[in-house]
């Protein structure tokens, strides 16, 4: 006698007790089913109870001792759990059909839930080891700013096609192949009815294999009005928290639709650009006189600067005899040029200013509201608030400085301007 046989000795051992004492063969047949049905819940509990209390606790100690964290996220994601589910599935698959060999419908009924019952208990086994992957590549540095939440997505979505290709093959009792090429002659009611999907899909890939954007990237997005860091990358959207700790979600498509500004080519440069202009009026830009230059010399940054420059200047002029009794004959400096060359000092000597980088001063084409002196150059200390720091540092020095050159500002009047001149006329 083997195993088999000797089980369904056991199992119709109550249904042949039953009917030697005189009960219907009918009631003693549906008695033993259901005693048998409460002998195997029974089982099935105990084993839960077993598989809960002794091997996923003792997975629990096991990880505890081990070094690596992606067994500890393997338990959190119900890893053990979900495993642990196949041994109750064996001995209900062994034992149900003996159980229940008189009941062909329903056997058959079991085999077809059973089926679709393992495919997706494989399905939450996936899940668990990719998220737990996920999670744990999460702690690598090397990780850190990949967009990991859109790759687990991606091969999530994968594996959620491929287990409901296998559960629609059960269900119509069709070779998942060709239940695939069933579905290929659907593809555009699909492309159309997921269009979002697959979209988001597409770009996530690009924004991955192009390295357009990644986690802890400094972006700026007009069109959705995000300026702030990227905190996370998944299938459909990219979640980026402001400057002012609002979050504002971007379609991920967009990131390969539309023009945004990524600023980690600036964070992971030496320097961060400083560029800004001040406007000069252009009636006060003047050539000086002799005595206005040896004023200006007692400004130590360009007192070198003038000795040389009006030395070469005034060499210049007697050797071609050029009538200096007007200033705008030969060969002068302006106090335009002059504080030009001092801003440009000022950079130079400044020690927040990265000077292996670019450092420029600058006219633009005049406007109508002055002659826009542009300086360009690069703050060692790329910290926001330090650089507004730097920035404001260097301005404020220039813009003080310009009355010494005898220049003027541009700045449109106010109504104070057009009251205290309208007072001063009618004064006159």
């Amino acid at each position: 006698m083997n195993i088999e046989e000797g089980l369904i000795d056991i199992i119709c051992f109550l249904e042949e007790f039953f009917v030697d004492h005189g009960m219907n063969p009918a009631l003693a047949l549906y008695l033993n089913l259901l005693i048998n049905l409460i002998v195997l819940t029974l089982i099935v509990l105990g084993i839960n109870y077993m598989i809960k209390h002794f091997i996923i606790e003792g997975f629990k100690l096991f990880t505890n001792k081990t070094k690596t964290t992606l067994d500890d996220f393997l338990i959190k994601s119900n890893f053990p759990k979900y495993v642990g589910r196949f041994l109750p599935i064996f001995v209900v698959y062994k034992l149900f059909p003996l159980i229940f060999s008189n009941f062909p419908d329903i056997l058959h009924a079991f085999y077809f839930v059973l089926k679709i019952y393992i495919i997706i208990l494989v399905i939450w086994i996936c899940r668990s080891v990719l998220r737990s992957t996920r999670n744990y590549l999460k702690t690598r540095e090397e990780f850190n700013d990949k967009p990991l939440e859109s790759f687990s997505q991606i091969i999530m979505i994968f594996i959620w096609i491929v287990g409901l290709m296998f559960i629609f093959s059960e269900i119509t009792g069709k070779s998942v192949v060709g239940f695939a090429i069933s579905l290929g002659a659907a593809s555009a009611v699909i492309l159309l009815i997921f269009k979002d999907t697959i979209l988001g899909l597409v770009a996530s890939i690009q924004v991955s294999v192009n390295d357009i954007v990644r986690i802890g990237d400094w972006i700026t997005f007009e069109k959705f009005g995000a300026d702030g860091t990227v905190t996370e990358i998944n299938l459909a959207t990219v979640r980026v928290q402001n400057w002012d700790n609002t979050f504002t979600t971007i379609p991920t498509y967009s990131l390969i639709s539309d023009s945004f500004q990524n600023w980690r080519g600036m964070q992971e440069s030496p320097g961060r650009r400083i560029k800004r202009s001040v406007y000069i009026k252009q009636n006060s830009v003047k050539f000086l006189t002799s005595e206005k230059i040896e004023e200006l010399k007692k400004i130590k940054l360009i007192a070198p600067y003038l000795e040389t420059k009006q030395s070469e200047i005034d060499k210049y002029n007697e050797s071609n005899n050029v009538d200096k009794s007007l200033l705008i004959n030969g060969r002068n400096q302006t106090n335009l040029g002059i504080f030009r060359k001092y801003a440009d000092t000022y950079l130079h000597e400044h020690s927040a200013v990265h000077k292996e980088m670019y450092i420029i001063v600058r006219h633009l084409a005049p406007t109508a509201n002055g002659i826009p002196l542009e300086i360009l150059c690069f703050s060692r200390d790329k910290r926001w608030e330090n650089f507004e720091y730097i920035s404001a540092d260097i301005f404020d020095h220039l813009i003080a400085a310009i009355p010494y050159f005898d220049l003027q500002l541009f700045e449109a009047p106010s109504g104070d301007d057009f009251r205290d001149y309208l007072g001063k006329r009618s004064e006159s």
